[in-house]
């Protein structure tokens, strides 16, 4: 097993309480892959009520963020101690015509929607990543957060059979997904070629995650110092 990244931002949380807002393995095991395997997982439960007319970007980064403050703002004050940090992500399949794909809602639904990714020309996956963290601080609102929104541009194969969609769809590992695909597991043979990042597809966009935890927490340490030099001005 290779060591675990030594970089400052990494270090500084490890063997504190770091929250993954989301239940989804596939994130943890990603999260894992830069060392952080010893997570909280407390997933939100609000319902994700957004509007569909909003734009895809839009859409998840919302949804993101009311996750991420949900979870910061019921943990702040547990017995258990304040999270270093939160993270929450969302990810949504988007129709070439711009529509936001949902889980399948049935077999057939499922089946119809993974035709009409193999017969478009390509579509885009969106995922929103949002990281917070509490100030040392006492300066207004409390933490600091910072976001993302990442862009996958994904293509099926044009000769993907009816008979491999069925079977595929039979499987049942796309049906708890959003576009009803996983890529990282069985779903990688309805796939054609990607351009972007792999792990967002997945899920959670590794590089850019690792870059949010660096700045909100740098975020912190900025305005400590400004604090500091408040403090020996006066």
């Amino acid at each position: 097993m290779p060591l675990p990244l030594e970089l400052p931002a990494l270090t500084s949380i490890r063997g504190r309480k770091v929250i993954l807002a989301s239940a989804s393995p596939r994130r943890r095991q990603l999260l894992a892959q830069i060392g952080l395997t010893d997570l909280s997982v407390i997933p939100s439960t609000v319902p994700e009520a957004f509007p569909k007319t909003l734009s895809p970007f839009e859409y998840v980064l919302q949804t993101a963020t009311q996750k991420a403050m949900t979870i910061y703002s019921s943990q702040i004050d547990s017995p258990d101690g304040e999270p270093a940090l939160v993270i929450a992500a969302d990810t949504v399949v988007v129709s070439p015509r711009g529509q936001v794909l949902e889980k399948p809602t049935s077999e057939s639904n499922h089946i119809d929607m993974l035709k009409s990714l193999r017969d478009s020309i390509a579509h885009k996956v969106h995922t929103a990543v949002v990281v917070m963290a509490p100030l040392s601080s006492a300066r207004d609102p409390g933490y600091a957060l910072e976001s993302t929104v990442e862009e996958t541009t994904v293509k099926f194969g044009k000769d993907l059979s009816d008979d491999l969609i069925l079977s595929y769809v039979r499987t049942r590992e796309g049906a708890d997904k959003a576009g009803g695909y996983g890529i990282q597991g069985m779903g990688a043979i309805l796939v054609d070629r990607i351009e972007g990042s792999f792990d967002n597809v997945v899920g959670l966009p590794l590089r850019p995650t690792l870059a949010l935890i660096e700045k909100v927490l740098q975020d912190d340490d900025d305005l400590v110092d400004e604090f500091v030099e408040a403090e020996e001005e006066e």
